[in-house]
């Protein structure tokens, strides 16, 4: 019994029911949906991070995005975000997978870099209602979609050997741009130096320092249940 229990915090431990990103050992921070929401009245003072690294994203002052059942709003002219006092850094292949469902009135953040230094290294963002856009070392590389436009979606994007791809929905759009060098990530809804606030919701970020079919695979199957 303690050997299952134990489990919960040993990614190489199957879990019932299927895949969980605790089975991945390259898990390097989940923002897991419903879960770890520190509230005040009903906006989120802290999303904990469910992995074990402790990225806990905290509201700053009272620039908090509202809560109801699994959804995060985040509201741009109110400047709703959230960060953490680590610092991720993605140097080498990264999977992201988000749920998110963007109010595209300006360009919004999802994830970014906002602890000071070079202005405009958010990591990615919203340009449009067709097109995400990753900065990483003041490098920018491109992600549209083949067709349609985001609304209520599950995203997935992964780097490989410095190739970007998009899913959207479990389906890999054909643009693929190359942009290496180090993603940092240390906010949600903002990026350095405070700016291109988030409009719109989220349900779940999970992130990953590594890339493959199967993880991908595994991470488009969980958000599509979101």
């Amino acid at each position: 019994m303690l050997a299952l229990k134990l489990g919960l915090s040993l990614v190489s431990t199957p879990r019932l029911g299927g895949w969980s990103p605790y089975d991945e050992t390259s898990l390097e921070a989940w923002y897991q949906n419903a879960v770890g929401i520190d509230l005040n009245g009903s906006d989120v003072s802290e999303w904990e991070d469910s992995s074990t690294n402790g990225y806990n994203m905290a509201a700053s002052g009272t620039e908090q995005p509202a809560y109801s059942a699994g959804v995060l709003t985040f509201v741009s002219a109110d400047s709703n975000n959230l960060q953490t006092t680590g610092q991720i850094s993605l140097t080498g292949d990264f999977t992201l997978g988000f749920v998110f469902n963007p109010s595209i009135s300006a360009p919004g953040t999802l994830l970014g870099d906002n602890a000071g230094g070079s202005a405009g290294h958010e990591f990615i963002k919203y340009t449009s209602t067709t097109n995400l856009r990753l900065k990483i070392d003041n490098s920018a590389g491109n992600l549209p979609l083949d067709s349609g436009t985001f609304g209520d979606d599950y995203i997935v994007v992964t780097r490989v050997s410095s190739v970007l791809t998009l899913w959207k929905n479990g389906v890999a759009q054909s643009t693929t741009p190359t942009l290496a060098g180090t993603a940092d990530i240390d906010a949600i809804g903002v990026r350095e130096p405070n700016q291109d606030f988030l409009d719109g919701t989220i349900k779940e970020i999970q992130i990953y320092t590594s890339s493959s079919a199967g993880l991908t695979a595994n991470v488009n199957d969980r958000l599509a249940t979101l």
